[in-house]
């Protein structure tokens, strides 16, 4: 197959060196991630008249918390891709790479509510004041991606086709048969825009409109699931499957729901719509950590993936 006549190169270096260190793009824009997010939700904070330094405090238990989370969800869902294998520490061997994205919201959400109510402040209305930052953060991490030549999609000619390396193509999970091609669909960088434009559409929605708190964490939830519908179409890496779809395929559309019914609820005035709107938050978190992402022990006999290709995938 050839190259279309424009597409999108494939990058020329995964980092840099500052003496005898390594600095992984991927990682740095993780990095990049949180700092953004930190400012942009003590902003948000500050306007809704809570103490922007209340943020700073927080971070410093969410962070560690969703870091573990990510890694706890890859742990439990892909055993097989561990490294290094054989040795008790494998599993802790962070810095290997090997996060999920499902697992570390989950955690550092759940974490974060507890230590705001702990700080006799609104957790509802901080998580309202996150959801966006959360998404920013989001967008820039799968610049990530693009440096580690990662989540890409089918094989694709449109003029915006991502070129993907020989070395990639074959450690990446691709199906034999999709090997020989050189260009596919920039999975990364739709996500990536869409979780800006779903930022701003959050913004835009806390400013015009009267949404009770946590309406726009719901809807977060709602809108970042509904495009991972989307997304596991066009997907090729390795995943279990289930009637002939990707399984995310059916969690993605089960936290779709979930969302829009906590959005639903949380709109509804009185004691007993709060109660149940932070039952299903609650709920919500914890499906986000059980349910999407990696594929299951036995998932990739059909499609069996090298254990270093995806070691450092963020789903």
């Amino acid at each position: 197959m050839r190259r279309p006549i424009a597409f999108i190169p494939s990058p020329p270096v995964s980092g840099f060196h500052i003496g005898p260190l390594f600095f992984h793009f991927y990682g740095l824009m993780y990095v990049i991630g949180i700092v953004l997010a930190v400012y942009i939700t003590r902003r948000r904070w500050a306007a809704a008249g809570g103490d922007p330094d209340l943020v700073n405090r927080i971070t410093y238990w969410v962070v560690p918390a969703g870091l573990i989370g990510a890694r706890i969800y890859f742990d439990i869902t892909t055993p097989f891709d561990i490294e290094p294998k054989h040795v008790w520490w494998g599993p802790l061997a962070i810095w290997n790479g090997g996060l999920g994205v499902w697992g570390g919201i989950a955690a550092g959400a759940l974490v974060g509510a507890w230590r705001v109510h702990r700080e006799h402040a609104s957790v509802t209305v901080f998580m309202d004041a996150v959801a966006p930052a959360l998404l920013v953060a989001q967008a820039i991490g799968r610049i990530g991606n693009y440096f580690d030549q990662q989540l890409f999609g089918k094989p694709s000619t449109l003029p915006w086709a991502l070129e993907v390396s020989r070395a990639a193509r074959l450690n990446g999970g691709i199906p034999a048969s999709d090997v020989r091609f050189s260009t596919f669909q920039p999975s990364f960088l739709y996500e990536m825009i869409f979780d800006l434009a779903l930022a701003a559409a959050l913004v835009w929605l806390g400013h015009h409109t009267r949404i009770r708190p946590p309406g726009l964490f719901a809807l977060y939830v709602a809108g970042y699931s509904g495009y991972r519908i989307f997304e596991e179409t066009i997907r090729i890496d390795s995943s279990a499957y289930f009637l002939g779809l990707r399984l995310n395929f059916f969690v993605a559309l089960v936290m779709t729901a979930a969302g829009l019914i906590w959005f639903l609820i949380s709109q509804r005035r009185g004691r007993l719509a709060a109660k149940g709107s932070a039952a299903l938050a609650i709920g919500v978190l914890c499906a986000l950590s059980a349910g999407c992402g990696q594929p299951g022990p036995h998932a990739t006999a059909a499609r069996p993936v090298p254990p270093a290709a995806e070691a450092r995938i963020m789903r």
